[in-house]
């Protein structure tokens, strides 16, 4: 080495040439400046590559940890399906109870279960559970629309029983057809003469409305002998009743009416020694005392129709 250039000599192993490489100390710096600069920067790309790799790890934690939760969100979600399934089929198995229409097919749903404690759902379990609740939600659907008909045919039998036996009752008798009170009764008696009293006399002001007893047709409006003015009503169940001295007619033989409506006025026609009504009920051609049909269906009489409770 000189002062200011640098001599290498390489000399092979057979030592026939020898190869000098000269070359001046600012040569020398530039080259160790520039292998500096190499090594610097490849140990730059390098962290860099380190530094995107671990961003890259970080991220894919990131990602696996949000999948992982919404994984768990959807399991919970699993868990409120598979528990508003049972309230179903819970509440499903009370009315069908309530209406008396027999139990649900058994073994057409599976049970579902949640995870054990601390363990974390998988992807494929999560997609089985869920399977699961498809399939049973699918059954319950299927369940749903046949119990649907069954329950609106069973409510539309009983609304037709109700109506039914609604109409059984406003056909009855069961009100006071004046609203006055006894003033001679069903049975034997003396006075005006002795004879048996087939009806009820009920006290009334002269041009007092009449009221139907029960819904029913008129079977005939006009005189009847010792009756005088009378009112022949026939309930179509049996029962007719009778409304005898009366001042004028409201209603007209074959007119239907209904429990309540005026069908006369109180007279005092035929063999009536004063104003009154004469009130009597007839059942399959017979008399029968009225005084228990003056406020009401007697129980006995209510006992006999049939019940719109359950239906088979």
């Amino acid at each position: 080495m000189t002062n200011n250039a640098f001599l290498i000599k390489i000399i092979p192993p057979e030592g026939y040439n020898v190869y000098r490489l000269h070359f001046s100390r600012t040569l020398a710096i530039v080259i160790a400046l520039a292998l500096i600069a190499l090594i610097a920067g490849a140990l730059g790309a390098h962290a860099w590559q380190l530094h995107l790799a671990e961003d890259d790890v970080r991220a894919l934690q990131a990602t696996t940890a949000a999948q992982r939760e919404k994984l768990q969100a959807i399991d919970h979600q699993a868990d409120a399906l598979a528990g508003q399934l049972r309230d179903i089929q819970r509440q499903d198995a009370e009315i069908r109870k309530l209406l008396g229409v027999g139990a649900a097919p058994a073994g057409r749903t599976r049970p579902t279960h949640g995870f054990l404690p601390g363990a974390a759902p998988t992807v494929a379990l999560v997609q089985a559970r869920l399977a699961r609740l498809v399939h049973a939600s699918e059954q319950r659907l299927s369940d749903s629309g046949a119990f649907d008909r069954l329950a609106h045919r069973v409510l539309n039998l009983r609304r037709l029983a109700i109506v039914a036996r609604q109409r059984m009752i406003a056909a009855l008798p069961s009100l006071n057809p004046v609203g006055g009170s006894i003033s001679a009764g069903y049975g034997w008696r003396v006075n005006p003469w002795p004879e048996f009293h087939r009806g009820l006399d009920l006290a009334a002001n002269y041009g007092t409305p009449v009221h139907a007893a029960a819904d029913g047709v008129v079977s005939s409006a006009g005189w009847d002998g010792g009756f005088g003015n009378k009112v022949d009503v026939n309930h179509e169940n049996g029962y007719h009743t009778w409304y005898a001295h009366l001042s004028r007619f409201a209603v007209s033989a074959g007119m239907r009416v209904r429990k309540g409506d005026v069908i006369a006025f109180v007279g005092a026609t035929g063999e009536a020694t004063g104003p009154h009504l004469h009130y009597q009920v007839m059942l399959g051609g017979q008399a029968i005392d009225p005084a228990p049909y003056l406020y009401g269906v007697p129980a006995k009489v209510l006992a006999t129709l049939p019940s719109s409770g359950r239906v088979q």
